[in-house]
């Protein structure tokens, strides 16, 4: 179990929760977001909430001219960080993906791009120490691509792999790596979905987050759980089906 926290995306609406057992719990949290008005409200939610210590940056985490900098600010706020949680993204529009190249390349270097340049460097401290864990939100949407979000699933599909790369890479340090892959959830993000209402409550879907944070594993999470069987029978199709399907 760690007790520091570094919340990469913390004003994203499942960030929230899973900092709110955090905060229920005692950590010590250092929240990172492009809302500084936000993080403010959060911040003070949080230490309402039982936080030990809650320290907040902003910082617009899909511009990776600004990491280096970043991760200066939080090496000096909080040296001794023990757990990672990337939380960011964007789910954008896939006919405009579809029509600007420049708008698709946009939501790839926010969905992919840059987790991959503050993954690499945040990443470095924790081997360094030999323990820590790197939970990182993807989605489901990255086991198979399909016509009405590519864009997005491709970004999420890389994720998804460069962190069991890194999983790999950082095996016999200690750090552990945990891909977390999320079915459809209520968010903000999500909002203008048709049938809503049958979303995931980002609460349920923090609580299993959590846990897993805390116990270090699995290296992979489905959550909700059933998601792991829907997308194995979605991966078993075959191309020739899939490319007819409208999904």
């Amino acid at each position: 179990m760690s007790q520091r926290i570094l919340i990469l995306g913390a004003t994203s609406k499942i960030a929230q929760e899973v900092a709110r057992l955090a905060a229920a719990n005692k950590k010590e949290l250092l929240l990172v977001g492009r809302r500084a008005e936000h993080l403010a409200v959060i911040a003070g939610d949080l230490a309402a909430r039982g936080a030990s210590r809650v320290e907040y940056l902003f910082a617009d985490l899909a511009d990776i001219s600004c990491h280096d900098a970043l991760v200066n600010e939080v090496l000096a706020k909080m040296p001794d960080f023990e757990t990672i949680l990337l939380a960011y993204g964007t789910l954008g529009e896939q006919a405009r993906a579809e029509e600007s190249a420049g708008y698709a390349l946009s939501e790839l270097n926010t969905n992919f791009n840059s987790a991959v340049s503050l993954l690499t460097r945040f990443s470095a401290p924790l081997a360094g120490r030999g323990s820590g864990c790197i939970a990182v939100i993807t989605s489901v949407a990255g086991d198979r691509a399909r016509r009405s979000n590519y864009v997005y699933g491709t970004a999420k599909g890389a994720l998804s792999l460069f962190t069991q790369g890194l999983r790999a890479k950082l095996a016999h340090t200690g750090v552990r790596v945990i891909t977390i892959k999320p079915g459809p959830v209520a968010t903000p993000m999500t909002a203008a979905m048709a049938n809503s209402r049958m979303l995931a409550r980002p609460e349920v879907v923090a609580r299993t987050i959590y846990r897993a944070i805390e116990q270090g594993k699995p290296d992979i999470l489905y959550v909700p759980h059933y998601w792991r069987w829907i997308m194995l029978v979605i991966r078993s199709i075959p191309e020739s089906f899939a490319k007819k399907m409208k999904f």
